[in-house]
């Protein structure tokens, strides 16, 4: 194991920071020859479950590696963003956004295909490895080529840099309240289909652009629009990019942590990446639904919050989901779905105002366009 550091915005008269990766195996040859997954905990810095699973995947890690069982190349982020962790309001952690600029730290990330639409114009012919090696390259250097004007964009291009030349990227987060659950970009609906047997996710989300420019859309977005771009070469779906969603933000438990990484391990091993036993994969608990067909909940009103629903339920059109309770005048609204799906996220609040979020369903017809996803 290589442990390194990246110091972050270094500069004299202000506070810095300090992010820290771990490499395990191989490191990818120069011809690309070599697989390679990164694995980030924690860009929400308040979604600590993520970093106890970090922790297990490390130990895990450290040992495959002594047994010579890391086969190809790891990067693990065991907490990826340091400037959200020191981020704390009237002693509540603040970790989502960015206070100085207010933009969510999973999104604004550099697309480099923007860049390889012009760079790689002409270099590109029908060998799908010797392409994707080409194409890793120059993401590589449109990355380099970044020019942070904060000390958060610096974070993003050093966590970019990781990771945007990895076959796989599993980027660790979790909800509010929430079942297990995952974001992915349609073209990788198959490839990520064991993730979610051997992980138990209750719904694999699909889209080609959520909006936003997300981290995993950074790593593996780029590959379809080049494929898209370069019609007549031979462009491979180079990145199975995947946002995790471990559960709650309270389900900070040893037995779910090593339960998680234990999964997560078994995919690196379906991909080659480490040489492991396989356990026989799961029947998965979903089907992948379009990320257009999730139904989110708000408040109508200001009250309390009861729902009749639990996190995992399947619903109907009609079904009642919660009540918000307004303890003043009385009035009760309940709050009914008008999607087929599962209820796979919810608020932790009791109390709302009006617009605040309730609940999400996946339902399984695209309705929704524009911008998919939460601030």
């Amino acid at each position: 194991m290589r442990q390194q550091s990246h110091p972050i915005a270094t500069e004299d008269h202000v506070a810095g920071f300090q992010l820290t990766s771990f490499h395990f195996g191989t490191p990818r040859g120069n011809d690309g020859s070599g697989r390679k997954a990164y694995i980030q905990a924690s860009l929400h810095a308040d979604e600590v479950p993520a970093m106890l699973v970090a922790h297990v995947l490390r130990r895990e890690l450290e040992r495959l590696e002594r047994e010579g069982r890391v086969v190809g190349e790891v990067i693990l982020v065991p907490a990826a963003n340091p400037i959200g962790l020191s981020q704390v309001i009237h002693g509540a952690p603040f970790g989502r956004f960015d206070i100085a600029s207010g933009i969510n730290f999973n999104r604004s990330y550099k697309h480099v295909a923007n860049d390889l639409e012009h760079s790689l114009r002409g270099q590109l012919g029908n060998d799908a490895d010797a392409n994707a090696a080409l194409i890793r390259s120059h993401a590589r250097r449109s990355v380099a080529a970044w020019q942070p004007e904060s000390a958060t964009q610096e974070l993003k291009k050093t966590l970019l840099g990781m990771a945007i030349d990895a076959d796989v990227m599993l980027d660790l987060h979790c909800d509010n309240e929430a079942v297990l659950h995952l974001y992915t970009g349609t073209p990788l609906a198959e490839q990520v289909k064991p993730l979610a047997a051997l992980m138990g996710a209750h719904a694999t989300l699909l889209a080609r652009e959520s909006g936003g420019e997300p981290f995993d859309e950074a790593c593996s977005r780029l590959w379809w629009d080049l494929a898209a771009a370069f019609p007549d070469a031979a462009v491979p779906m180079g990145c199975i990019g995947v946002t995790v969603e471990l559960r709650g933000e309270n389900d900070v438990r040893y037995h779910l942590a090593e339960q998680d990484a234990h999964a997560l391990l078994q995919y690196l091993g379906h991909q080659g990446i480490l040489d492991i036993a396989l356990d026989p994969l799961p029947a998965p608990l979903s089907q992948p639904t379009p990320l257009e067909g999730v139904e989110p909940v708000a408040a109508p009103h200001a009250g309390v919050l009861v729902f009749h629903k639990n996190l995992g339920e399947r619903v109907q059109p009609g079904d009642a989901l919660a009540d918000i309770v307004n303890p003043v005048s009385g009035k009760v609204t309940t709050l009914r779905a008008t999607q087929t799906g599962v209820l796979f996220a919810s608020t932790a609040h009791r109390h709302l105002l009006r617009g605040m979020n309730v609940c999400k369903i996946a339902g399984e017809k695209a309705w929704r366009s524009g911008s998919l996803l939460s601030q």
